[in-house]
């Protein structure tokens, strides 16, 4: 299908065409969210995956080509690009282009430091007295045996700068400790994003993302969720970038959500607007509930992935609405509201995910699937063959999602599908959902 179109004499005053940038499972639900919208005309996404191809135009445009998106945005009048991944925010999409006059949903360049440098983050949490853990910085080894071995090696080792996810390691020795900082700062593991690293206190307590969205000024929540980053069952395995997820998230009530508001997401906007870069789209706090209260484990400057794939299935509120009054500054007195159900999502991986894996390998059709009530697939990592025949592209695949009147009818009804989609060369965690 080429672009998602409604008469534009009945949309005359509200046609919008959208961007949206990025091509795995978190651009996936935003774009059919979008779609879903009235105001939308036009909808294009780059570089987009054979999932978002059913129901938009897609350009074979990398992410983090700045000058491409730009170029694009341009050609398409986009009323607004919505900028999905990291990178690009990182990279500073946003700021080109505003530049070129061009609306864009997210944060600055120097606002998505406090995704792009973990340092800059907790830094600026320790200026404004937002709770988080204990930490140290380290860019050679000797600087980070010394506050390993003061935590006796029960700590977490971060790669300061961007590692899609990968970039943590939970450590119980100080063996394990010394062995993950070294690997990333002499072993070149995460490339750049490992050359400084953070040696962090090792909290406990059960984890929650909790996203806001901001126009520099106000914020609103909009949703919470539990992310399960562990490869296998029980969290055991290596970290990868999200394995499923659940909301809303289990873990908060109203009581835990407005502390975290007050204590956390509000003198983060706060901040960031005294400092001089004010921050407008999502801001995303992973928040670890101890026995001290919720603190900050990290900060994402964009919606999370596989987050997102529960979250915008149980959003009632037009997301479009949403970005307008985002970018216009008019959040103040915006209610978003949910569905009263939960949902799930589950992650199939490619095997190996996430050391080395195959691309290419040949997908089931999921074709069968389309019309299964309040379930829906998400292409994480897929491509297409010479053939045109629907093919794995990346570590995380395709991400399950149901909505339902509780958790256990969700488990139920996603799990009943992959079994069905019976994909012999990927992986599942069993237990996303299980409390």
């Amino acid at each position: 299908m080429a672009y998602l179109k409604k008469p534009k004499a009945f949309w005359s005053n509200y046609s919008m065409n959208i961007l949206v940038v990025g091509g795995g499972g978190r651009e996936h639900a935003i774009a059919k969210s979008l779609s879903n919208s009235p105001l939308t005309t036009k909808l294009v996404v780059a570089p987009g995956n054979p999932g978002i191809e059913t129901f938009a135009k897609c350009y074979p445009i990398a992410s983090d080509d700045i000058p491409g998106q730009c170029k694009l945005a341009k050609d398409i009048e986009a009323d607004f690009v919505f900028i999905g991944p990291e990178i690009p925010l990182v990279l500073g999409l946003k700021d080109e282009l505003l530049k070129l006059g061009i609306s864009a949903f997210g944060p600055s360049k120097r606002a998505a430091q406090l995704e792009g440098s973990k340092t800059f983050s907790r830094n600026f949490c320790r200026r404004h007295n937002i709770p988080q853990p204990e930490f140290k910085y380290a860019n050679d080894i000797n600087t980070a045996k010394k506050q390993i071995e003061l935590l006796n090696g029960y700590c977490v080792v971060k790669a300061d700068g961007l590692a899609a996810g990968k970039g943590v390691v939970v450590c119980d020795t100080v063996d394990e400790a010394t062995i993950a900082s070294k690997e990333m700062l002499e072993n070149n593991k995460f490339g750049n994003a490992g050359k400084s690293i953070l040696i962090e206190e090792r909290i406990n307590g059960i984890e929650a993302s909790v996203f806001a969205v901001s126009d520099g000024n106000n914020a609103v929540l909009i949703g919470t969720a539990q992310d399960h980053k562990r490869a296998y069952d029980n969290d055991e395995g290596p970290n990868t970038g999200g394995m499923g997820a659940i909301s809303p998230a289990p873990a908060l009530d109203q009581n835990l959500e407005r502390e975290i508001f007050d204590n956390i997401i509000t003198p983060t906007i706060n901040g960031m607007k005294l400092e001089g870069y004010p921050y407008q789209g999502i801001l995303y706090a992973g928040i670890m509930i101890t026995d001290e209260g919720p603190k900050v484990i990290e900060f994402n400057c964009r919606f999370g992935d596989p987050e997102t794939q529960v979250l915008l299935p149980r959003l009632s509120t037009d997301l479009v609405r949403i970005v307008q009054n985002t970018i216009k500054k008019n959040l103040k007195d915006m209610v978003i509201n949910f569905i009263p159900q939960n949902a799930i999502t589950v992650v199939i991986a490619s095997k190996g995910y996430p050391g080395d894996f195959k691309k290419g390998v040949l997908l089931p059709s999921l074709k069968n699937f389309d019309d299964q009530t309040k379930i829906s697939i998400f292409h994480s990592g897929t491509g297409k063959d010479k053939n045109e025949k629907l093919v794995s592209n990346g570590g995380r695949v395709l991400s399950i999602t149901s909505v339902g009147e509780n958790v256990e009818d969700c488990r139920l009804k996603a799990y009943n599908v992959i079994k069905a989609i019976n994909w012999d060369q990927g992986f599942y965690r069993k237990d996303i959902g299980s409390l």
